[in-house]
């Protein structure tokens, strides 16, 4: 018996299609199985810390009570932290007793407090709790009066640190 290529190509895409749909279909009894995986992170205690300058102007020998600095800290939720201000730069300054060197090593003595009324000296923050978002702390500077100091410029470099 002969089959004429019309035919053979009919029945071929029939074939094909049966097929087809034979193997694309599921059987009625199919089994599944199912994994579980962990999925972990660990969050590690974070904080970071900056703060903006200070800048005392032109000093006349009168008391100078008008500027602040701002310390920005951001620590991760719930993170205890302390911040510290150090003696800075100058020979012989103490957190308490703190001075700008200018000309010729001249000091320039001056104070960063923890309150406006500028009556408690900033050394260390008490410790607080991080929330995740920055937080902010001002340092108030003082300069005292009745200084007579050699003029020119005066400087002195203050590190903050956060302790967490």
């Amino acid at each position: 018996m002969k089959f004429s290529s019309t035919a053979l190509s009919t029945l071929s895409a029939a074939a094909l299609g049966f097929l087809a749909l034979g193997i694309a279909s599921t059987p009625a009894g199919a089994a599944a199985t199912t994994t579980t995986f962990a999925v972990t992170a660990n969050v590690a205690a974070n904080c970071s810390i900056s703060a903006t300058g200070m800048a005392f102007g032109s000093y006349t020998g009168t008391l100078i009570n008008t500027t602040s600095s701002t310390i920005t800290v951001q620590c991760t939720n719930t993170t205890p932290y302390t911040v510290g201000l150090n003696a800075g730069l100058a020979t012989g300054a103490t957190t308490s007793n703190r001075s700008m060197t200018g000309p010729g090593s001249a000091l320039l003595n001056y104070g960063l407090f923890s309150d406006a009324a500028r009556g408690s000296n900033f050394v260390t923050t008490t410790s607080t709790n991080g929330n995740g978002a920055a937080q902010q702390i001002t340092v108030y500077g003082s300069v005292p009066a009745g200084q007579f100091v050699t003029p020119g410029a005066y400087t002195d470099t203050i590190t903050a640190t956060v302790t967490y």
